[in-house]
């Protein structure tokens, strides 16, 4: 079996495939009682700790580590209905889409390396399901197909509330979609790949280090991106229940509902595969046995991958944190947040790595690399809140183009009574 899979790139592959799918499937379960217990912690309070095994352990309920099996049974138990008047295929479809185009994503992540499977000294295949030569164009264009789900349940749901949402989730996807591609860019000219495993590669060995530590600020900007394509708070506008009742999924019910859900928390782990992979050095920590390129064996495959997983765990740790802790922003906020804010800065980190590349930084040493990276970047925010301080306009919680609220109501004229003669 060993030897099949060690000549078989394409079996070792679906193996692998299905192995993360259960793992993923695995992690969205549980980030579901990890969102419930960070806010619990945040909160001051314990969380769910009450839902063990199904009763196999009297007065001892592992830490509430069942709850996520009850909630997946109460969703499939629960009744599913259609409300009239709803675009039924569309409606039906909308759910599927988005967790399908959450999912896929995993596919061409570079989960450990190469492996030796059979012990014969030689790499015999890659620990990812796909390794094509546009990987990151591919995590681009997957990326860019979760809008659609959203956009097609609000408008099939026939629910004024629902479009209002779709149209709100459409407008802040494609807005903080530019900023996501400049930062993006900053890492394709650093490394010059579009090969997710030679990104990682070009973030390892002597003279190399993690994008995160030549480009900073690029970093900050595409975690910030991904709140805003995962529709995590601050940034989930398209689920606002004070003005949109319960968002684009507002007609949904039971394995339906859930789905979203799940999507969402599945694009939260891909997306932190993604982060980790451009700007985190993947399955790689320095000066530790058995994370170097060079130590391709089973074992050295399986603790990469167990890097791999801690580093996402983090992120999905710190979205959760985030979530938790500051409160939404207003529509018309977010939106000029991402294009006249987040957009400029982009260029100007865009702009910065073209410079470095055409001066020669990415040749340099480890600490000629991170000192002008960190010049550039420190360079770039001072002008940034240079400019934020001389155009600055009047602080107000109420939208520009609302106008002024009236002090008083104005006097209403009096009813004329017609006077008979």
């Amino acid at each position: 079996m060993v030897d099949f899979l060690a000549a078989n790139q394409l079996a070792f592959s679906a193996l692998l495939m299905l192995v993360l799918i259960g793992a993923i499937m695995g992690g969205v379960a549980y980030s579901t009682l990890l969102e419930r217990k960070v806010s619990a912690w945040v909160q001051d309070r314990k969380g769910p700790n009450r839902v063990g095994f199904f009763g196999l352990f009297r007065n001892f309920h592992f830490w509430g580590l069942g709850q996520p099996m009850a909630d997946g049974l109460k969703f499939l138990l629960k009744e599913d209905p259609i409300p009239d008047r709803v675009d039924r295929p569309l409606y039906v479809l909308a759910p599927a889409l988005v967790f399908i185009v959450a999912l896929v994503g995993f596919a061409v992540i570079p989960w450990g390396g190469v492996v030796d499977l059979n012990g014969d000294g030689v790499a015999d295949v890659h620990c990812q399901v796909a390794n094509p030569d546009v990987g990151l164009l591919y995590m681009l264009g997957v990326g860019a197909l979760g809008v659609y789900g959203i956009v097609l349940g609000s408008w099939a749901s026939n629910n004024k509330y629902s479009f209002f949402a779709g149209i709100r989730g459409a407008a802040q996807m494609l807005s903080y979609e530019v900023p996501l591609g400049l930062a993006i860019l900053v890492v394709v000219l650093t490394s010059g790949q579009l090969r997710l495993e030679e990104i990682v590669l070009a973030q390892i060995g002597p003279g190399n280090c993690w994008n995160v530590l030549t480009h900073p600020l690029a970093f900050v900007l595409l975690l910030i991106t991904q709140f805003a394509e995962t529709n995590r708070t601050p940034f989930d506008l398209v689920e606002c229940e004070q003005e949109l009742v319960g968002g684009f999924h507002t007609e949904y019910g039971s394995m339906k509902f859930a789905l979203f859900f799940l999507a969402e928390y599945t694009h939260l782990i891909v997306n932190s595969a993604f982060i980790v992979v451009l700007f985190l050095g993947g399955w790689h920590i320095p000066f530790i046995p058995g994370l170097q390129p060079e130590h391709t064996s089973i074992w050295a495959m399986l603790f990469k991958m167990a890097v791999m997983g801690g580093k996402i765990a983090s992120l999905v740790f710190f979205y959760m944190w985030v979530r938790w802790t500051i409160p939404r922003f207003r529509f018309d906020q977010l939106m000029q947040m991402a294009w006249r804010r987040l957009v400029p800065l982009s260029l100007g980190v865009a702009l910065l790595a073209v410079v470095m590349v055409y001066w020669g930084v990415p040749g340099m040493s480890v600490w000629g690399k991170v000192t002008w990276g960190l010049l550039g970047n420190a360079l770039i925010v001072v002008l940034a809140v240079a400019v934020a301080a001389l155009t600055r306009g009047k602080v107000t919680g109420r939208q520009a183009n609302l106008g002024s609220i009236p002090l008083t109501a104005p006097a209403k004229p009096r009813p004329r009574v017609a006077r008979g003669g």
